[in-house]
């Protein structure tokens, strides 16, 4: 199984854009788009930021495909 990610979903529901997450969390936003696009899984560091940066529990971010859609 993989680890998929509702990372996009949530940026776009707040209006927030890749390069303003980006400076945000000190990313690139190719890291960014990596991430949204599920071709890069963030460090365990990086998933804490982004749970605190959406404030969210960490299963409404990632999941591992199959669980739900």
């Amino acid at each position: 199984m993989r680890v998929v990610n509702h990372i996009r979903e949530l940026r776009l529901k707040n209006g927030i854009t890749q390069i303003r997450m980006a400076q945000d969390l000190k990313i690139t936003r190719q890291t960014v788009n990596a991430i949204e696009k599920n071709k890069y899984n963030p460090s365990l560091e990086l998933a804490l930021k982004l749970i605190r940066y959406f404030n969210v529990p960490i299963e409404e971010l990632f999941y591992l495909e199959g669980d739900k859609e």
